[in-house]
């Protein structure tokens, strides 16, 4: 443990200090700004949250590569740079993304609980004390609740935001008696300390409960079945760059910190998800919930209306196929899990952004989309993208993430192999909703005969950067795995 300083901590702790202090400056800009129009509100403090953003990854990239400051509770890792990295660049294109919305007019508010959001993702996935787990997800949970209610002329997203606000109570309940019940069996709230504590012992009535507990909790975050209930509702009710938020940078940040709970804090209590060699642990248990994801979102996501809930159901089963990575217990899972959840996400806000831009024309239902591709070629252009990415046809990204995964999960040597075929089988399901979509899109024309949907040139080149991402990601996928394993030297695993 490195001695008491505050310097020291403040110096390592200047990236999250950085994007939280961007958030009272947007909240001061808009103060000063409130006489002004909407637009230029929204631009000034989306400048300041961006700078913010800008800012915290040239500190990340120039930071020293390893601390562990006060019990793990702030561990600085490559892991934990490239997370903090990633998770600032997604604010700043979600910032992006909303600055042509009109869902509110506290324009600084709203850009302040999303950099306060990022803050506490940042601290989330560089820390190994459970406490400070907990502290960063509380956090994290209630900017998420009420951007996820911030539409106040919307019925939907306030009962959104209450329903994702009971459900993450319960689930942050079921989190902290979860901690308890490991601190009471280890005498530690680090990970490591944890480990060493119950590594290869017996699993007691107690550390099962506990498991089941840690899983239920931060199942919650990753929208996994059967902790799911709140996400399409969250996803249809919010406002677009607040569910943008939700299905991207939360997503990262949660299956960041519990790939680490489970392989460095629970590591010797794997158990075996093998077809008939099952033994007891947190695999077998993941096994079920990734299971239960894939199938049920999938499934369900076949007899939505909605493209919103959708995508909601979507990210359920796209949930299982990444738990995979967890699931095979190794460094090259690891590296699957990270690049197929950066592609993923990526995907998912560049379809969110869209959705975004059609906001004021009442676009929602799959047949709102008839006759896109005529009234606004670049935004469906950019949407086949993002759709034929999320079902995972080459050479766009989502191919390479589910390669990626799916023969990792194989290769291991984990027995997983039952698993996989299950995965290829929901992922051909996928494929059917998805194409639903882009058929209604490419095929039909428009029922109303609408003229040309005009955006902004800002939206048109945010969603063309994502798009161009999800492409070269899919082609030269090299640069990106390189960086993604350099980081993960620095894991035990």
């Amino acid at each position: 443990m490195t001695p008491l300083s505050y310097f020291e901590l403040l110096r390592l702790t200047l990236p999250e200090i950085i994007v939280a202090f961007a958030g009272l400056v947007a909240l001061t800009i808009d103060l000063m700004l409130r006489q002004r129009p909407a637009a230029i509100r929204w631009r000034a403090g989306a400048l300041a949250a961006c700078a913010g953003c800008a800012a915290a990854i040239v500190l990340i990239v120039l930071r020293p590569e390893a601390a562990n400051l006060y019990d793990s509770m702030l561990v600085v890792t490559p892991l934990t740079q490239l997370a903090q990295t990633v998770l600032a660049a997604f604010t700043i294109l979600a910032v992006l993304l909303s600055v042509d919305s009109d869902f509110t007019a506290h324009v600084g508010e709203y850009l302040g609980l999303v950099l306060f959001a990022t803050a506490a993702m940042m601290v989330l996935v560089s820390t190994q004390n459970l406490l400070v787990i907990f502290a960063s997800l509380e956090l994290l949970s209630l900017s998420l609740y009420v951007l996820t209610a911030f539409n106040k002329r919307s019925r939907q997203s306030a009962e959104a935001g209450l329903k994702y606000f009971l459900f993450g109570s319960m689930a942050a309940a079921l989190f902290l008696f979860g901690i308890s019940l490991l601190y009471g069996l280890s005498g530690s709230i680090e990970l490591d300390g944890i480990a060493a504590a119950i590594h290869l012992q017996p699993l007691s009535p107690l550390l099962a409960v506990a498991i089941v507990m840690i899983v239920a909790g931060l199942g919650f975050k990753i929208a996994a079945a059967p902790f799911h209930l709140w996400a399409p509702d969250a996803y249809q009710g919010a406002p677009a760059p607040s569910a943008a938020l939700i299905a991207s940078s939360s997503k990262i940040a949660s299956f960041v910190v519990l790939a680490v709970v489970m392989l460095v804090g629970l590591a010797g209590e794997e158990g075996s998800g093998a077809w008939r060699s099952y033994m007891a642990g947190w695999v077998p248990l993941i096994a079920v919930v990734a299971v239960l994801s894939m199938i049920l979102g999938n499934l369900a996501a076949i007899v939505q209306s909605s493209v919103r809930r959708l995508l909601a159901y979507s990210a359920i089963g796209h949930a299982g196929y990444m738990l995979l990575g967890i699931l095979s217990d190794s460094t090259q899972g690891l590296s699957a899990l990270l690049y197929y959840v950066i592609t993923y996400a990526l995907a998912t806000i560049g379809a969110f952004g869209i959705l975004a831009a059609l906001d004021k024309y009442k676009v929602d239902r799959a047949v709102d989309f008839a006759g896109f591709s005529r009234r606004a070629p670049w935004l469906s252009f950019c949407m086949l993208i993002f759709m034929l990415s999320l079902a995972g046809i080459p050479p766009l990204a989502g191919f390479f993430g589910k390669f990626y995964i799916f023969s990792t999960a194989l290769l291991t040597g984990s027995g997983l192999l039952w698993l996989v075929i299950l995965a290829i089988a929901m992922s051909a399901v996928s494929l059917y909703y998805y194409l639903r979509v882009l058929k209604v899109m490419y095929v039909r024309g428009s029922v109303d005969g609408s003229g040309q949907i005009k955006t902004s040139l800002l939206m048109n080149a945010t969603v063309g950067l994502i798009a161009l991402l999800v492409v070269l990601l899919g082609c030269f996928p090299a640069p990106l795995l390189h960086w993604i394993d350099g980081a993960l030297r620095s894991m035990p695993h």
